[in-house]
């Protein structure tokens, strides 16, 4: 195992779908240039909730809620080739992705 090279992937993103076309993407440029795949792993979505008072003055009970989910999503790329490294370099992920 240890003269395995691997390449690790995290990608986050605040849209489901948007993360899991970036993810096939990846995976389909992967596998036709030959190289192992593990995963996609999805890992914990991050809830970010924020409560804010919508009264300026009273009415404490007034107030809107918002939140913000964080997808995140791993991947191992095992023995990768040349072609590999250089496809997914050249590889253009949608803008909402990190």
């Amino acid at each position: 195992m240890a003269d395995q090279q691997i390449i690790r992937i995290r990608l986050k993103s605040f849209d489901h779908r948007l993360i899991d076309q970036s993810t096939r993407e990846i995976v389909e440029t992967a596998r036709r240039t030959g190289a192992q795949i593990k995963g996609p792993i999805p890992l914990p979505t991050r809830k970010e909730r924020y409560t804010i008072l919508t009264s300026p003055h009273v009415n404490k009970d007034a107030r809107d809620q918002y939140e913000i989910r964080t997808h995140k999503r791993l991947l191992d790329i095992i023995n990768p080739t040349d072609k590999t490294v250089d496809a997914l370099m050249k590889l253009d992920l949608a803008a909402g992705v990190d």
